[in-house]
């Protein structure tokens, strides 16, 4: 039986998935299996003729290939998935549009709410009723499927839990942690959590401080960012994303999470094209990934859902949070640079 294999590392990345490599899950002794509760019938009907889905998406392959080859046995539906960061789908996107030849059917990506509303069709996915409010765009134009909280990152063999600081104040004062501290070269949400809580006056003085005081290194991508704290390379993190921390850590490193308010929080958004090459099968990959099936898959990863009746993975994470201010952001346009140039001058543009 054929065994799916990723590509090397490119800056983008074309993989068919390969249906045959799940029959065995999805299939019973006998041949028949159980349709699942998030598949439309008569949209699967519809979509039959259409053969395939298109995905462009900023979730690496370890990650998504296998969720999407839960869809692709479902349905019989083949996948195409092509991967870059937010920027590259967003950037082909936009070039596709110019050219009125759009490839794409869905993009997955943190960077969904971006694009131009006309380019994102208004769907309404039955599965949409169960996720958190947060998650869900007023316009119906992107939905979240996965729920990033901004918090500190810390290595608990370099750090014990009784000595974090348990407030951002606290953190702007603890010279002995300097140079041993790293961060995203950009967290735009991050900050613009800090300026929503504070006022932007004091959230400058505090980055500033926090920037002065542990003189944080940059490094590119929160992905990288969590296995360098992971493997001792730092002792914590500014930020990163809950949701990474818990990858590292599944993978046996030595990482964990503590929450400093305020929360920001951001989603990994889906949205289907609004000139699909394949509509139906844009709509079924999208109520999809809002079901309780999608959403386990991607715990196994550490993601966090945003279904309320999906359990997280290790259990529990999100009762570290409960009680603490989170706000909700979705940054685009003039608010998107503003809040990138500030973490440029404040925390990057600071960075040894």
């Amino acid at each position: 039986m054929p065994r799916l294999v990723a590509r090397p590392p490119r800056p983008l990345r074309h993989v068919r998935i390969a249906l045959a490599a799940l029959l065995t899950l999805c299939c019973s002794p006998a041949g028949a299996a159980e349709a699942p509760t998030w598949l439309d019938q008569k949209l699967l009907e519809a979509a039959k003729p259409e053969g395939t889905l298109v995905i462009y998406s900023a979730i690496n392959e370890e990650e998504g290939l296998p969720t999407w080859q839960l869809f692709e046995a479902a349905t019989g539906l083949k996948v195409e998935y092509i991967r870059g960061s937010d920027a590259q789908m967003v950037s082909r996107i936009l070039i596709e549009s110019r050219g009125d030849k759009p490839s794409w059917d869905v993009l997955s990506s943190t960077a969904v709410h971006k694009l131009p509303q006309q380019l994102l069709a208004p769907i309404e996915p039955p599965e949409a009723a169960h996720i958190i409010p947060e998650a869900r765009d007023p316009n119906h134009r992107w939905y979240g499927i996965g729920a990033n909280y901004d918090v500190p990152s810390y290595n608990t063999k370099l750090v014990k839990a009784g000595e974090l600081p348990q407030s951002y104040e606290e953190l702007a004062k603890r010279a002995d942690w300097a140079g041993h501290v790293a961060n995203n070269e950009t967290d735009a949400e991050w900050l613009a959590a800090l300026v929503s809580f504070y006022g932007e006056a004091k959230a400058r003085t505090l980055i500033g401080n926090l920037a002065a005081t542990l003189r944080p290194a940059m490094i590119s991508g929160h992905l990288q960012l969590a296995r360098a704290v992971g493997g001792g390379e730092y002792w914590a993190s500014l930020n990163n994303y809950v949701s990474l921390t818990l990858n590292v850590k599944l993978s046996g490193a030595p990482i964990d999470f503590w929450p400093l308010e305020p929360i920001g929080l951001f989603f990994h958004e889906i949205g289907a094209n609004a000139k699909a090459p394949h509509p139906n099968a844009a709509r079924l990959a999208v109520n999809f990934m809002l079901s309780q099936e999608g959403q386990r898959k991607m715990t196994t990863w550490g993601r966090l859902p945003v279904r309320r009746d999906v359990e997280t993975n290790p259990p529990g994470v999100l009762d570290a949070l409960r009680g603490k201010t989170v706000i909700p952001i979705a940054l685009a346009g003039e608010a998107e640079k503003k809040a990138d140039g500030l973490y440029k001058e404040l925390v990057a543009g600071r960075a040894h």
